[in-house]
């Protein structure tokens, strides 16, 4: 067995017996424009930072500085104690309501994935008809109406279940696991699965889920940073006091100006856990890519 990923040495040395130049290794043009790709993704980031570190006199200044200051600690305090934004209780409710929806999600569509891709039923290539329809309208414009009236008479306006019920399940997910099931799992392996007796349940646990860990990653990875990000849904369901974070930066706003420190304070802030669920999730892809890149 060898991988796509052989040491260098190795690499070099089929090269120079095959007499063909090793086409995985890095030119300078490539590692140039892999430097630039990485600056340019993370000069926002960074930017962001500088100004959450500076004073408003400093951030408005003209040229701007490049560099971070020393009152970072003293703005995001500002931003926790703010009395309008209820910062920390938005972020606590993003927590509980990506997550929530994450898992949800992930594992709904990892079931109906399973069931569209491997199982022969009645009417289910019909059932996948609809599901990729729901994904061609957009239903978030079109049923906020319906669905806040729905809201209304449940008497769930103003908590977290008016904003994690719309979003349990979602046709990409679906869609996605579909695709990925049928390309990552044979159908041999599922009938040697039956044929040793194992239930539909157990096949799902110990044959679907090992092989799918990357699409999952993929899923989970966009599905919390949307549902992180959400704004219109949460601000039209919840209440001022008890707000998302992404509502709850909207509210640092000084109310005769902009305090854009306060507002990149708690932009810095929130992106935080969004780059703590990357890592997380990030390894289960790079690993499946690595797998995917073993050769007989």
């Amino acid at each position: 067995m060898t991988t796509l990923f052989a040491p260098a040495e190795a690499r070099a040395r089929r090269a120079k017996a095959t007499g063909r130049p090793d086409l995985w290794k890095a030119t300078p043009l490539t590692k140039i424009v892999l430097a630039v790709t990485i600056i340019v993704s993370a000069f926002p980031i960074y930017w962001m930072v500088v100004i959450a570190s500076r004073s408003n006199r400093e951030a408005t200044d003209i040229p701007p500085p490049f560099l971070p200051g020393g009152n970072l600690g003293q703005n995001i305090q500002r931003v926790l104690t703010n009395e309008d934004a209820h910062y920390l209780a938005g972020l606590t409710n993003s927590v509980i309501i990506a997550s929530t929806v994450t898992i949800s999600v992930v594992l709904i569509s990892t079931f109906a994935g399973f069931a569209f891709a491997r199982l022969r039923f009645k009417g289910g290539r019909i059932l996948l008809l609809l599901v990729l329809v729901t994904m061609m309208v957009p239903l978030q414009q079109m049923g906020m109406v319906p669905l806040y009236r729905m809201m209304v008479s449940l008497e769930w306006i103003g908590t977290l279940k008016a904003v994690i019920l719309p979003y349990l399940l979602n046709g990409f997910g679906v869609f996605l696991m579909t695709q990925y099931t049928e390309q990552a799992v044979p159908n041999e392996l599922v009938e040697a699965a039956r044929v040793d007796g194992a239930s539909t349940l157990r096949i799902w646990w110990n044959v679907i889920l090992p092989a799918v860990r990357p699409g999952m990653a993929v899923l989970g990875i966009n599905t919390f940073m949307l549902t992180w990000n959400d704004f219109l849904w949460p601000l039209i369901v919840l209440t001022p006091d008890n707000p998302t974070v992404q509502v709850a930066i909207n509210s640092l706003n000084a109310k005769y100006g902009t305090d854009y420190v306060l507002i990149f304070s708690g932009t810095a802030l929130s992106v935080l856990p969004l780059i703590i669920v990357f890592v997380v999730f990030g390894r289960q892809i790079i690993g499946g890519l690595m797998e995917g890149a073993v050769k007989a």
